[in-house]
């Protein structure tokens, strides 16, 4: 635990260092975080502890004593299976309460501490909140950070939408400890308004005022964000924030807009593209019946009908793709959002299976290896969670994007350890190692005595 805490304040150190912030706010991100660590920390703990302790059993003939007595195996391993398996449950409960709770305040806590010091905020090629203006940066430089270089500036107002653009080719940022302004100097730039008209016909022209500077000071008003509630809690409907419950309704919110999007998609495509849509442009009067149920068109269009008709289906097909482009994108969005619940649903179980499967791992193979203590169990431990680890990494990266259903993505490692668990076990109850050499040996050995024989006769 405490090393995966050292990584996670490496992964944070830019939301932390330069903020001033108080121990006691440092201290609720650490508690906070610590929790979301607990799937990855409590199967390998399970599976180490179980290695080392029934490997000291073997490496000290503790085991051959108790065989000895009369106590299998199986008679020492069930006090800890039993254990082992009210672990489980409890990290299923664990992972169903209190992991969403700290999830949730982590991730407010976080967007809490990111408005403390929004200027320290500004990261390159991508759009940042920054008082009343978004600001896009392509480059920070100098000491500070304090000279950008490329900057895009959409200033908010009353009406929403993006009417206010400033581009500039670099500026600086420049403030004061004892002022709640920020000031932005801009160089050598553009500044564009979009003119809101009243008539339709003046809208569709988009007219707009362009005005050039040569340097432009924007002053930023941060004294709103100067008594941050660390405690605020505003995000609450991410995937890892929610309960067994919470999931399920998710999860059938999103497919049921999902179903609803390919629905109202075909309905659209229908109504552009069908007999009935082309009928509302163009009358054909050249179509006869033949028989009872075919329909042939009997005559030629003249030319000024074709092109009439080239240009409907080229604009309709042109409008159906278009159509199919924006909904695939949505639907790939939502998909990969759903697939992210289901798996998030499925991992709240996967966790307390995969404890108990990893101690019928560990505690079998401690006995066959017979060594205990911090050595070679270490390796071993270490090498099967990592291949453990990177198997469900690699299968929910794959479910998330829909390469396989959701269920596999978080299921498939745990059901791999599985027959390994099933192996190891019966094989150190009947006191066999892990291979054994002599059943591959001894065939090789009469073969090669056969030979022999053979050449001496």
């Amino acid at each position: 635990m405490f090393i995966l805490l050292l990584q996670t304040i490496w992964l944070f150190i830019s939301e932390l260092a330069g903020k001033d912030l108080d121990f006691s706010v440092i201290l609720k991100f650490l508690t906070f975080a610590t929790p979301r660590l607990i799937p990855m920390v409590l199967p390998l703990t399970i599976l180490l502890t179980s290695i080392m302790i029934f490997g000291n059993f073997a490496e000290n003939y503790e085991f051959a004593a108790m065989k000895s007595s009369g106590i299998s195996l199986q008679r020492a391993m069930r006090t800890l299976a039993v254990f082992i398996f009210f672990v489980g449950i409890g990290a299923f409960l664990f992972s169903n309460t209190v992991i969403p709770s700290s999830e949730k305040r982590f991730i407010n806590l976080r967007k809490n501490i990111v408005k403390v010091k929004p200027a320290m905020v500004i990261t390159p090629n991508q759009f940042n909140d920054l008082g009343d203006i978004n600001i896009k940066v392509a480059e920070k430089y100098g000491d500070n950070d304090e000279f950008l270089r490329d900057i895009i500036i959409h200033k908010k107002g009353a009406r929403p939408g993006n009417f206010t653009v400033i581009k500039a080719i670099d500026g600086k940022l420049e403030g004061n400890v004892n002022s709640d302004l920020v000031t932005l100097i801009l160089n050598d730039g553009n500044y564009y308004d979009e003119i809101q008209q009243k008539s339709p016909k003046k809208r569709k022209k988009l007219p707009f005022a362009k005005t050039h500077f040569e340097k432009y000071v924007l002053n930023i008003d941060l004294s709103s964000l100067d008594n941050v509630d660390m405690d605020a809690q505003q995000y609450s409907r991410g995937y890892n924030m929610l309960n067994v419950n919470g999931l399920k309704d998710e999860i059938d919110t999103l497919s049921n807009q999902v179903n609803d999007d390919m629905k109202n998609m075909r309905f659209e495509i229908d109504r552009r593209i069908g007999f009935e849509g082309l009928n509302k442009n163009i009358k054909i009067d050249t179509i006869q019946k033949i028989g009872k149920d075919s329909l042939v068109v009997t005559e030629y269009f003249d030319l000024a009908k074709k092109v009439q008709i080239y240009q409907i289906a080229s604009s309709n097909v042109d409008a159906v793709i278009r159509k199919l482009t924006t909904t695939e994108k949505n639907l790939t969005f939502k998909k990969r959002a759903l697939n992210k619940y289901e798996m998030s649903l499925h991992d709240k179980y996967a966790l307390g299976i995969s404890c108990i499967l990893l101690f019928f791992v560990g505690a079998p193979l401690g006995a066959i290896i017979r060594k205990g203590g911090l050595g070679l169990p270490i390796v071993i431990g270490v090498v099967l969670f990592l291949t453990y680890h990177f198997i469900g990494i690699f299968a929910k990266n794959g479910a998330e994007e829909g390469g396989i259903p959701p269920f596999v993505g978080s299921w498939l490692s745990t059901a791999i350890i599985f027959p390994l668990s099933i192996f190891l076990t019966y094989r150190a109850t009947t006191d066999q190692g892990i291979f054994n050499l002599d059943s591959f040996i001894q065939p090789l050995k009469k073969l090669f005595v056969k030979r022999s024989s053979k050449s001496k006769k």
